[in-house]
């Protein structure tokens, strides 16, 4: 019998801001809100759901290919998907479920916590996060995983150790990190440093890549029969491993190639679809094996690609250089190293023991990912305060920022202007801003280290740019949460709610509290909400303890506010400007609300011919407003009339149109 494994490694960088947890627009996923969504819908949702072609091109069946293919989702992204795409969620978790009936051993395989290369972590942070995948494994399947998969199969012997004393049973390698392939496809044995021993799996290289990157992701019938060929008389495993994003974002279709092959290995009688842990639990780890350490899939320096100008990439033709890793990576280290001296200094006082309190934090996690609220008073050396227990659980949170520093991501692409980068350099600031005082040292520290990360762009300029400008925010979340609820209940108050990003609501009217949901943390402010007569408003925060109000625009406030606020308003500038046959045209699908209000733009602004009165001129500003609320450029056709009515018009009267001159982009009427 040849057991077939197929496995898919499924993952995305975290893309949740550090103070919201709540990935906001991603504008070069389009026509998608995000790249999560945007993967979720083209790949994680096909496969769940992948259509097998019957005759005449009909679709004949409809399967969940998770329920007969190893697969890993990273935690953090399984953490976006329980929020954002429930219904998927639901279909990984139920694929691990029917594994289990058909095999007594469930497809889903772990992975540590967020995607970070082990062999570059000391052994406290490996522990860590073997640790919190674990805990997070266990919450959503029900069960503690036999095996787990390493980020980027990034391989140590002290990683191996770590994994084998916290009972996982394998790990799953490409070729080239052992030392001999193992005979007929079945598990090998590992013994540690540390004398504990671990099974290890070796994917087919040349069929995987072939999967990934070749041909035989297009058919599915031809995919089957390699995976068939050469089985014998012996028992033997044929194993192909993958980014999951094959099937059906990096290869259109991908999920019914899929489909098709499993559909065919089923049918082959003298074959089984099955996991690892199966083969694993039925044939046992015989022969041993040694590593190349540290190595990994994806780089064939080792772990360069993370660390160094090492020459992978994922575009060499642009020639654009990887020297900004080393001094990125150095700066991150820096700043980690600062955080946990911190963490232990303030924590010994709260904590009973700080280190072993962080490892099972994320034991505490339940659902959406959330903290148990007891969980600080049920790791303090002692009764504390109100005061003291928020501190730690801050505290807490400063760590858990200090481990997402790592996401691989943030080295693996070719620059570092990227998103990933500044996604790391959001976790930076937000555990700076965490150590309260200790901040300003911190923050000087890590610009002067950011400075040598120099992009291949000089738009981007450096990461010390791109942090002070791009990563740290302008004005602070709470307060932005605060005047941002206060703006939808004042124009759209059907959309109000008492939970808002992270944080609990208390609604006092002109004041505002929240409470952060992960920490405890509470402030209170003073909000007022005020409103022209068109589409636009202004809203000032000010805390009641402390100082320092803000006034955020539309703009600055929080993108699904915004958006509430932005249809709220359209209706009402649209039932006030807009001309009977306008309106009708809107109506009946003629035209869309862009073309309808630059033509409606157009009429008010050649109204002022012979027309300049506060009504018209209302009207105008009023569609101009709607024009800024949707970040619409001022229409060429609307500023070519403004010019040349105002062009046409007395000095002191085209002086009067100044304030409509600025709204439209152009210079004062005597300005050349």
């Amino acid at each position: 019998m040849r057991s077939i494994v197929v496995h898919g490694h499924y993952y995305q960088p975290p893309r949740e801001d550090p103070w919201l947890e709540y990935v906001e627009v991603e504008p070069n996923a389009a026509p998608f809100h995000d790249w999560n969504q945007r993967i979720e819908r083209e790949c994680y949702r096909a496969v769940t759901a992948a259509r097998l072609p019957g005759r005449g091109g009909l679709i004949a069946r409809i399967e969940n290919a998770l329920e007969w293919t190893s697969f890993d989702f990273g935690p953090t992204l399984l953490d976006w998907m329980e929020r954002e795409a429930p219904e998927t969620y639901a279909d990984v978790l139920a694929a691990d479920r029917a594994s289990r009936d058909r095999l007594g051993y469930g497809n889903a395989v772990g992975a540590p916590y967020h995607h970070v290369i082990l062999p570059l972590t000391s052994r406290r942070e490996k522990v860590a996060e073997v640790r919190w995948g674990i805990a997070d494994f266990r919450r959503r399947f029900g069960r503690v995983p036999e095996g787990m998969w390493l980020p980027e199969t990034a391989v140590d012997d002290e990683t191996l150790d770590v994994l084998a004393e916290h009972g996982i049973l394998f790990t799953i390698l490409a070729p080239h990190q052992v030392d001999r392939r193992p005979a007929h496809g079945l598990p090998g044995r590992y013994r540690t440093g540390g004398g504990r021993e671990i099974a290890l799996f070796v994917y087919n290289g040349p069929l995987s890549h072939d999967v990934a990157f070749g041909l035989a992701i297009k058919d599915g019938v031809a995919w089957a029969r390699r995976m068939l060929a050469g089985a014998g008389a012996e028992p033997s495993v044929a194993a192909v491993a993958t980014d999951g994003e094959t099937y059906g974002h990096h290869h259109r279709f991908g999920e019914m190639a899929l489909a098709r092959m499993l559909a065919e290995v089923r049918r082959a009688p003298a074959a089984e679809l099955t996991n690892f842990a199966a083969v694993l639990a039925r044939h046992g780890a015989a022969q041993r094996l040694g590593i190349a350490a540290p190595s990994s899939w994806s780089c064939v320096h080792g772990v360069g690609r993370w660390r160094s100008d090492c020459g992978c990439r994922v575009a060499p033709e642009r020639g654009w250089h990887q020297r900004w890793r080393a001094p990125l990576r150095a700066a991150v280290e820096w700043l980690a190293g600062e955080l946990h001296a911190f963490f232990e200094r303030e924590a010994a006082g709260l904590l009973a023991d700080p280190w072993e309190a962080r490892d099972a934090y994320a034991e505490s996690f339940g659902a959406l990912g959330e903290p148990d609220p007891g969980f600080v008073r049920a790791h303090a050396g002692r009764a504390l305060s109100d005061v003291e227990a928020v501190r730690a659980g801050e505290l807490l949170e400063l760590e858990r920022n200090a481990l997402r520093l790592f996401t691989s991501c943030a080295w693996f692409f070719d620059d570092v202007g990227g998103l990933e980068q500044l996604q790391i350099l959001r976790y930076a600031a937000r555990a700076i801003e965490l150590t309260g005082p200790d901040a300003p040292r911190l923050e000087t520290g890590f610009e002067r280290r950011l400075a040598g990360a120099v992009s291949n762009d000089p738009t981007v300029g450096d990461a010390r740019r791109m942090y002070l400008e791009r990563a740290r925010p302008r004005v602070p979340a709470p307060a932005r949460v605060a005047g941002s609820y206060a703006a939808v209940r004042r124009v759209a108050p059907d959309r109000v709610s008492d939970r808002a990003y992270c944080y609990d609501v208390s609604d006092g009217g002109d004041r505002i509290g929240l409470t952060h949901r992960r920490t405890g943390r509470a402030a209170v402010f003073d909000v007022s909400v005020q409103r022209s007569g068109g589409a636009r408003l202004s809203v000032t925060v000010a805390p009641v303890a402390g100082a320092g109000s803000v006034t955020l625009g539309a703009g600055d406030l929080l993108e699904r506010e915004r958006e509430a606020i932005a249809a709220a308003l359209t209706v009402d500038v649209v039932a006030r400007t807009l001309a009977p046959d306008a309106a009708e045209r809107l109506g009946s699908g003629a035209a869309t609300l862009a073309e309808v209000a630059e033509q409606s733009l157009l009429r008010a602004v050649r109204a002022l011919v012979h027309d300049r009165s506060p009504q018209i001129l209302a009207a105008t500003f009023d569609l101009l407003d709607l024009f800024e609320l949707r970040g619409w450029p001022v229409p060429f056709d609307v500023q070519t009339a403004f010019y040349r009515l105002r062009s046409s018009l007395p000095a002191e009267n085209a002086r009067a149109l100044a304030p409509l001159a600025l709204r439209l982009g152009l210079a004062e009427a005597d300005e050349n």
